[in-house]
């Protein structure tokens, strides 16, 4: 039977799930670490699903942007999902069992879901797969940075500075000041994903005096941060360690690597750099400062 391609929608979010682990599953155990999840364990998999991807996966499929499947016999045996941002294309995730990779499905996904025509600018954090860089090359995508998952079992972390520390919410005002230092920091506004992690994690806003100079998201999963002066980030992740020593075991930054101010905090902290994680920020034209930023976790979308 051939493949067939269709768009999806929220209701199918968890069988779109299933594929996305089963393939980073393989990528896991390919680089030496443990399988996400057992997919076939009923259980396993619904523990997994409901804590650490339903909701996301309800947000981004639901976001405007391009949400594509590819079928045999009525099986899903990929799929590819971008978000549209302020005319930026963001691809979140593009997976393909391995056994159906070949046949241009991986290209015939990626054409429908991550197109140049009708936007500003494209962007994807990119695996290490060089199967899946090479499509990105072909399609114009030019690598910009690497970004790695720094970790360790937070702890309380004193620091000095001048900075508030301000509990967000989600109001006209909040999201004036996010777009304004979005648009200096990551290069498009993105108001949909601001009001996502507001529901998903505590949102601070950082003020010397009265003026706003970044924002961040401390919970169960960090970040994204961004912060208008990069000297700022030591308390910045010394607050936000503070803060999740109450919720986690384990605490990740996923960090540009560019952010110089970020990797020599975390690394005098102790955390770990995991060479597992390492990805690559990928786009068609330069955007945003990254020596500002840290992307927020599970990382689908910078």
């Amino acid at each position: 039977m051939s493949v067939s391609y269709r768009r999806f929608g929220t209701d199918e979010i968890e069988g779109v799930g299933k594929i996305h682990a089963r393939v980073f599953n393989d990528v896991l155990t390919a680089i030496g670490g443990e399988p996400f999840v057992d997919v076939d364990d009923a259980e396993d998999w619904k523990r997994a699903w409901e804590r650490d991807r339903k909701s996301v996966f309800q947000h981004m499929t639901a976001s405007e942007g391009e949400s594509w499947l590819a079928e045999r016999d009525g099986e899903i045996i990929g799929y590819a999902r971008s978000v549209l941002r302020d005319g930026v294309r963001n691809l979140t995730d593009f997976f393909v069992l391995p056994v159906r990779q070949a046949n241009g499905i991986g290209k015939s996904l990626l054409e429908r879901a991550f197109s140049p025509e009708g936007v500003e600018g494209r962007i994807v954090m990119a695996t290490m797969n060089a199967a899946a860089q090479a499509r990105y090359l072909k399609s114009g995508m030019v690598p910009r940075c690497p970004i790695c998952d720094f970790k360790r079992r937070p702890a309380k972390a004193p620091f000095e500075s001048d900075l508030t520390m301000e509990r967000m919410s989600a109001n006209p005002a909040t999201f004036d000041t996010l777009n304004r230092i979005d648009r200096a920091i990551v290069g498009f506004r993105r108001e949909a994903d601001h009001a996502w992690l507001l529901e998903d994690r505590n949102g601070y806003l950082y003020r010397r005096g009265e003026e706003p100079v970044g924002y961040g998201y401390v919970g169960r999963r960090a970040g994204p941060f961004a912060l208008l002066d990069p000297d700022d980030f030591p308390a910045v992740l010394a607050h936000a360690e503070t803060e999740a020593t109450a919720v986690v075991n384990e605490l990740t930054f996923i960090v540009p690597l560019v952010n110089t101010a970020a990797v020599n905090h975390l690394l005098h902290r102790g955390f770990q750099m995991d060479d597992r994680s390492v990805v690559l920020l990928m786009s068609d034209e330069p955007r945003g400062r990254l020596d500002r930023y840290i992307v927020g976790a599970p990382g689908f979308f910078v």
